[in-house]
């Protein structure tokens, strides 16, 4: 048993949760250590809880990182004595990652175990049946390539991971390099990092690499490192991204740090449907039908190429109908991207078996200390609702709470004080509901940007901020995603998706990229809030993914204006006190 040391920040509990004493001075290194393993659940002042779960365990284990380490992390910070089970449990979930390999034998697969017992367990389970062929003995099962995917999805779910090494198909050979001077005319060379978790996915070509997720910030360069990796593969390659704005900004960059030409690139989306060796896709558009009853219309695109390897981008996002696809498709190499493994939905375990585990993650706090992202300031600024406001408020049902909330009057005189606090910067405002957003570009006549504005207008309004033609612009949820605007360094959240942890994280990365020149490398993000409310609640949700990440909240209070002022443009000016 550990001794007790009252200067560790560490509680480790039998249930395996961990609680972090955020005011220990050794807290960075303790939660820089714990978040490898373990998951952020609550975030208050003083005392944060992380969950260790299986899934959190074997994406460490398929990482790198061993049971041995883990437990010496802990040890090492703990204050009090750790529960014997804790280390238990730890050493038999890192355990069972690996001890079911899938394999490929001949023109079939095989499951193969570390032992009997598992085996035999295996054919028992009801869920699991339908995707297993015949005995091969004690410790080996036959599979059938078809069922690659739905027998790793179904025996996660029975909390058996599999480590599959049964190889890939290859694609068309695909000729291309990454150039040392951009088209741009810079020069052009990977970040250690980039190249560290490009090599670590490619695996030398080897089938322990070829599928699974590299997690790194907002503005660190995934579609770099998505490309980096497409040229290691050197085969027809499918990118599919989260919106069309995205989409033309990963051609943009193949032109400009590949050998690749514009003949090589296709686009396949809305407006056109060019099928080229390198084809880059939206997730809307693969998910889209004609009915309810019908079947998608362009998901055949997965199937009717030979796709050496498939990049997903924001894997986050990936919605149902293609998980499904996913799993029909094992035998291509899989390529996930996102700054974040949360999902609202719960599915991360379907991410793990379809696209592959966690391969590397880069810790947020580590590029911005190395000067790849900027340094981030972020505050939540709390907004009283007015008093004629709160009788509807108190009889209206949850999500109508929300939306008043979120739409709260008062927050007008708060954003006037940002944008004159930051006049000289480049500001985006950040919102979910469209009529608040329309008469917040209406006041500080600001162009809007929303799903029904047209492709070409959305361009040229990022153009001309880009080039700081306009200093201020408009956006909706539309812009959580790959939108690339380096020089923006202030972000005003003003309503979001109830308490989604990812897209806190997107839309902070949208302030994160490294600054242009003439720019300090600082990024400021707001988050307007109506207090002691139903946003306030959801606030405290959507902040843990990046409190986890080592970002801390300073709360401001505004003052309520006089009722008098509420409908004046800017309010009463009584500022904001912490």
């Amino acid at each position: 048993m550990d001794g007790f040391n009252p200067n560790n920040p560490l509680i480790a509990q039998a249930d395996l949760s961990i609680l972090l004493e955020v005011n220990s001075p050794r807290y960075a290194d303790a939660r820089d250590q714990v978040a490898r393993f373990a998951e952020l659940v609550k975030s208050p002042e003083h005392i944060h809880t992380y969950q260790v779960s299986p899934l959190s365990l074997w994406n460490a284990a398929a990482s790198g990182m061993t049971a041995e380490e883990i437990v010496a992390a802990i040890r090492q910070f703990s204050r009090y004595p750790v529960p014997e089970n804790v280390f238990i449990e730890i050493r038999e979930q890192v355990a069972r990652y690996g001890r079911l390999r899938l394999l490929k034998e001949g023109d079939g697969l095989v499951l193969e175990s570390a032992d009997a017992e598992t085996i035999e367990r295996i054919v028992r389970l009801k869920r699991v049946q339908p995707f297993l062929g015949a005995r091969l003995g004690d410790k080996r099962l036959a599979v059938d390539p078809n069922n690659r995917g739905l027998l790793k999805q179904a025996l996660i779910k029975e909390k058996l991971p599999v480590e599959d090494l049964a190889g890939y198909t290859d694609g068309d050979p695909l000729d291309v390099e990454l150039r040392d001077t951009a088209q741009s005319g810079r020069p052009f060379r990977l970040r250690e990092y980039q190249q560290d978790a490009a090599e670590i996915f490619h695996a030398a070509g080897g089938a322990r690499g070829g599928s699974g997720v590299l997690v790194l910030p907002c503005g660190a360069g995934k579609t770099v490192i998505g490309i980096a990796t497409l040229a290691r593969v050197g085969q027809r390659t499918l990118i599919l991204t989260t919106n069309i704005t995205a989409l033309r900004q990963w051609i943009s960059e193949l032109l400009d740090k590949t050998t690749l030409t514009p003949d090589d690139i296709g686009e396949y989306s809305g407006e056109k449907k060019d099928i080229r060796p390198v084809t880059v896709s939206t997730y809307q558009l693969m998910t889209y039908r004609k009915s309810k009853s019908e079947d998608f219309v362009h998901m055949e695109l997965f199937n009717n190429e030979n796709w050496g390897l498939i990049v997903y981008d924001e894997v986050h996002m990936l919605p149902a109908p293609v998980f499904r696809s996913v799993a029909n498709i094992q035998a291509r190499r899989r390529l996930g991207l996102t700054a974040t493994l949360v999902r609202e939905d719960g599915a991360e375990d379907d991410v793990f078996s379809l696209i592959g585990p966690k391969k590397f993650d880069m810790p947020w706090k580590q590029l911005e200390n190395q000067g790849w992202i900027a340094t981030a300031e972020c505050v939540e600024i709390r907004v009283p609702l007015a008093h004629a406001l709160k009788v509807e408020y108190a009889a209206a049902d949850q999500r109508e709470q929300f939306r008043m909330a979120s739409e709260n009057p008062a927050k007008m005189g708060v954003i006037h004080r940002l944008i004159e606090r930051h006049r000289g910067d480049n500001v985006m405002i950040i919102g979910q509901y469209i009529d608040q957003l329309e008469a917040l570009a209406e006041e500080f006549k600001a162009p809007i940007i929303t799903g029904k504005t047209p492709n070409r207008e959305r361009e040229e309004i990022y153009a001309r901020f880009r080039t700081r033609q306009i200093k201020l612009i408009i956006v909706s949820k539309v812009a959580n995603f790959a939108i690339d605007l380096p020089d923006a360094n202030v972000a005003i959240q003003v309503s979001g998706t109830f308490g989604s942890r990812q897209e806190e994280a997107q839309r902070l990365g949208r302030v994160l990229r490294p600054k242009g020149e003439g720019i300090e490398n600082v990024a400021h993000f707001y988050s307007v809030v109506t207090r002691s409310t139903k946003e306030q609640e959801f606030a405290m949700n959507r902040q843990m993914f990046l409190t986890q990440q080592g970002y801390s909240y300073r709360i401001e209070f505004e003052d309520l204006p006089e009722p008098d002022a509420l409908s004046a443009p800017g309010g009463k000016d009584n500022g904001a006190k912490r």
